[in-house]
């Protein structure tokens, strides 16, 4: 039996979106526009120019 997250992460998230101490954030990989220079969906965000991300923390 294998658990799957409830939502499909992307590589660039680094928490399912709701966790507690994350939150969403621009892509690094695509400057939030969610396509490559090249045209393509950028691969980190899913072509959406959002990632979660951990926040706060010291």
């Amino acid at each position: 039996m294998s658990i799957q997250p409830e939502h499909d992460l992307n590589p660039g998230d680094e928490a399912e979106p709701g966790t507690p101490g994350a939150g969403e954030d621009v892509c690094d990989a695509c400057a939030g526009s969610g396509t490559l220079a090249d045209g393509k969906s950028c691969p980190m965000c899913g072509g959406s120019g959002r990632v979660m991300r951990g926040i706060g923390g010291g």
